[in-house]
């Protein structure tokens, strides 16, 4: 079993590349977004 297939992942293929490039877009998605919200925010421009 693969250090990736455990925790909050147990299911079959958790550790798979696909599964792994989809929640790393999510992450890096979430991360833009509230960085592009916080500078939206911070410096109200326009």
């Amino acid at each position: 079993m693969s250090d990736l297939n455990r925790g909050i992942m147990k299911f079959k293929g958790a550790d798979s590349p696909k599964a792994i490039a989809i929640s790393a877009a999510l992450v890096f998605s979430g991360i833009s977004f509230l960085i592009w919200w916080a500078l939206q925010v911070a410096y109200n421009v326009g």
